[in-house]
């Protein structure tokens, strides 16, 4: 099993190219069932959760060309199975995306309950609830969702929490269905308008995109597009705090900094100069960072997804921060691994108090789940000495070649596949 070792080796400097958001692909990729004709992606991230997504698709009967350069295209005319199996979608919860596309385009589908990081409960009640005021009849059985309908019918729904891969299959389950349907309490996160924005492409009738009121009006077919998928926001906001972290000057480029508003405003309270360019920003840190007080929600508020980076920012800034997790109740695993790095950190499961130490020391570490991955490797950009990260499948789910990006930085890290440090 691989992992990755590092040493701190001082300020990260250069530019990089940001990938594809992979919480945009997985979407976009299960829309592609609703199409009569091919549709190309482009802009689409090299990761595992991507690759599974894509034998996901295969297994279902759809004709998969991936080209390096052009992205991929999906031809969803040779669809010809309905199931979902437990073998490809037990690593990803992502995969009860193509629940909604399946119902809609076929009237039926079976799909396995999900897996993925173990980050707290993440129900599909709010999406099998969405589907049933659609009209489908669901079944949960020997671990499979199985729904039937005959064709899906518009209706006003409300969701009981705000979910953005639950708004995903509703809105794709209702771009078919038969007259109107409103979403109320809908996530308004930019993967959601990216996926909008596609099925719009591809000739749905969608308004209110990136709002907490989704409407949609029902059309009897969808035609194939080419659709360009949005820069990864979270990996942009990783590679900032990097820079951040190691007093760096870090240009990104093939980004778009609107999408970060609150993790750019954390950041320049932490001490950093920001500068946007276009599709691109540069941050440069000349002083220690300071601590950052954070509390998660959903978006544009501060992202889950960027509160174990930031922990690992306060773990050696100056002063003390309070961290609060409002959307999972199991997001703090990371602390423990933190802590074995000499991080000063108390937890009572919701919230953490972390006090800035001037360094942190190397030492072995495990990863828990995929952002608690790239905190780790965070840290390990800064610690004296070595650190390796072990069970980095899971950072591998979500960022693209992450060591050759940051040795293009300078960082010294590199993937083993032992603790002998033979590489791999």
């Amino acid at each position: 099993m691989d992992k990755l070792l590092l040493r701190g080796n001082g300020p990260l400097r250069g530019e990089l190219r940001i990938s594809g958001a992979k919480n945009a692909a997985l979407p976009c990729l299960a829309a592609s069932i609703l199409a009569r004709e091919p549709v190309g992606l482009r802009n689409i991230p090299h990761l595992r959760d991507v690759t599974t997504t894509l034998e996901l698709l295969s297994c279902l009967g759809a004709r998969v060309l991936v080209d390096e350069q052009l992205g991929v295209e999906i031809d969803p005319r040779s669809v010809h199975s309905l199931v979902a199996p437990y073998e490809l979608v037990k690593t990803m919860r992502a995969s009860i995306l193509v629940l909604g596309p399946l119902l809609a385009r076929y009237g039926s589908a079976e799909v396995s309950l999900p897996g993925g990081c173990a980050i707290g409960s993440r129900p599909v009640t709010v999406h099998l609830n969405g589907l049933q005021a659609l009209g489908a009849e669901i079944r949960l059985e020997d671990g499979f969702v199985k729904a039937r309908a005959q064709r899906l019918r518009g209706a006003s729904i409300v969701m009981e929490m705000v979910s953005v891969t639950g708004t995903e299959n509703l809105l794709m389950a209702a771009t078919l269905a038969e007259g109107h349907t409103r979403i109320e309490n809908a996530a308004r996160e930019p993967e959601v308008v990216d996926l909008a924005r596609m099925l719009t492409a591809m000739g749905a009738r969608i308004s209110g995109a990136g709002t907490s009121v989704i409407e949609v009006e029902g059309v009897d077919s969808l035609h194939g597009c080419e659709h360009q998928i949005l820069p990864d926001r979270i990996e942009t906001g990783t590679y900032l705090v990097a820079a951040a972290m190691t007093g760096g000057d870090v240009f990104l480029r093939r980004t778009d900094p609107r999408l970060l508003d609150s993790v750019l405003a954390k950041l320049r309270e932490a001490g950093a100069e920001l500068q946007e360019d276009g599709d691109g920003i540069r941050l440069r840190m000349q002083q220690r960072p300071r601590a950052v007080d954070i509390r998660t929600a959903p978006y544009p508020a501060f992202p889950t997804d960027m509160q174990a980076q930031f922990m690992a920012l306060d773990a050696i800034a100056e002063g003390s921060a309070k961290i609060t997790e409002t959307i999972f109740e199991n997001r703090f695993m990371h602390v423990s691994e933190l802590q074995r790095l000499g991080a000063h950190i108390d937890s009572d499961g919701k919230t953490a108090v972390v006090r800035g130490v001037p360094r942190l020391q190397g030492a072995p570490v495990m990863a828990t789940d995929l952002r608690a991955s790239a905190c780790l490797v965070l840290a390990g950009l800064v610690a004296e000495g070595e650190t390796l990260i072990d069970r980095i499948y899971h950072l591998d789910r979500g960022y693209e070649v992450i060591e050759e990006k940051l040795g293009a930085l300078g960082a010294d890290i590199r993937r083993v596949r032992n603790q002998s440090g033979k590489a791999a």
